[in-house]
């Protein structure tokens, strides 16, 4: 594992953002451990939060120039700080991010910040990717922008679960709009950085166990 990696899940770990338990995801699938953007609290948090984005934006689009989208509510902050990270390291990028209702006062309109225009390109950010359904969601909003194209999305965590097929979220988003999702560490990941400490073993059983039903790709129980 990349050394950021490691250091990105101390840092979901430390403050909050990972957590452990029974949870119920977006799509409805009850799972045993929750990635929480909210927990994301403090302005050093946040400013930590975009520099893992930006190292993984860098790794994989080098310094490509696009649009960034937060979706409301998780996506806005982490969009602010990953344009604020791209911007320390030389890539200064705008972004742009929704309102739940749309405003028919003042400036009006559904978007708030740097409106792509047509023939532009947009790249999502947002915390996790579970079976795609908050994508899809953004996909629906961002169709109002005509002539925008997404280049990229994303993410913090791939669960790397199944989506509406056997085939992963990711590979279903990636077919059905024709853009790749990334992520800064996916959930095996997460049961390599555990698996350190002895400690973690209920958790990373609970995880494989899961993982084993729900998983896009098998998982050896040990």
């Amino acid at each position: 594992m990349q050394s950021y990696k490691h250091e990105f899940i101390e840092f979901l770990e430390s403050a909050g953002v990972l957590k452990f338990g029974d949870f119920t995801a977006k799509s409805g699938r009850k799972i045993p451990y929750f990635i929480n953007a909210g927990e994301i609290k403090t302005g050093n948090q946040i400013r930590k939060l975009g520099e893992f984005y930006a190292k993984a934006y860098f790794e994989k689009l080098g310094n490509k120039k696009a649009v960034l989208y937060g979706p409301a509510y998780k996506g806005i902050p982490i969009a602010v700080s990953v344009a604020v990270a791209l911007s320390e390291n030389g890539l200064d990028v705008p972004f742009f991010f929704n309102r739940k209702e749309e405003k028919d006062h003042g400036e009006g309109g559904v978007f708030v910040g740097c409106k792509p225009q047509a023939g532009e390109e947009g790249v999502i950010v947002e915390d996790v990717i579970t079976a795609g359904t908050a994508i899809r969601e953004s996909m629906a909003i961002l169709s109002k922008l005509s002539g925008v194209k997404v280049a990229a999305t994303f993410v913090m965590v791939d669960r790397c679960e199944k989506g509406q097929t056997e085939k992963s979220a990711m590979a279903e988003v990636g077919e059905e709009f024709g853009f790749p999702v990334y992520s800064v560490v996916n959930v095996y990941d997460i049961i390599e950085y555990l698996e350190e400490d002895e400690k973690n073993r209920e958790n990373v059983e609970r995880i494989k166990n899961y993982l084993s039903v729900a998983g896009s790709n098998p998982v050896t129980l040990n």
